[in-house]
């Protein structure tokens, strides 16, 4: 005789069933968090590990979002970068153009949510030059400014943070 499933039972779902049951309450909560509240809300710090550096000196860079809320949030970027970072104005201290998929994407963090990366600055300038002619420059000596920033729409706010180091 079958009889009904005893809870216990129940409970020991496959891991592909009990995900998707919360994929979709994650994706229900940050659909209640509109967009612009969202991108207005997510945090972003950026730090370095000296303040002062020798000319030419590789420079770590740690880079931290956060959700503040204790649901989900979802924030839309318009291509597939999510992020990005520039020093003086120069993404990914280049001046060449950057590439990337045109197909919109999303930076999703679950409540209270931490996400945090750290790469190294070479310590140059890359500049394109006519013939495909890549050059690497020193900066001089001088305050330059470090920005990592979330890759919203363009007319749509961006959560960024700053930092200043100098070369001497």
């Amino acid at each position: 005789m079958v009889g009904p499933t005893p809870r216990s039972d129940r409970s020991e779902r496959s891991g592909a069933d009990a995900d998707d049951s919360r994929y979709t309450t994650a994706n229900f909560l940050a659909a209640l968090v509109p967009t612009a509240l969202a991108r207005r809300l997510l945090r972003v710090s950026v730090e370095t590990d000296r303040q002062v550096y020798d000319r030419d000196d590789p420079v770590e860079i740690t880079v931290e979002f956060k959700n503040p809320l204790p649901v989900p949030i979802d924030v839309p970027t318009p291509e597939q970068r999510r992020w990005g970072w520039m020093i003086d104005g120069l993404l990914e201290a280049s001046d060449e153009d950057r590439y990337t998929r045109s197909r919109p994407s999303s930076f999703s963090f679950g409540g209270g949510g931490r996400k945090r990366t750290s790469f190294t600055w070479n310590g140059r300038f890359e500049r394109h030059r006519e013939n495909t002619y890549r050059e690497s420059v020193v900066p001089d000596p001088g305050e330059y400014e470090i920005r990592v920033f979330v890759a919203t729409h363009e007319d749509a706010f961006s959560p960024s943070d700053t930092t200043t180091i100098t070369l001497r």
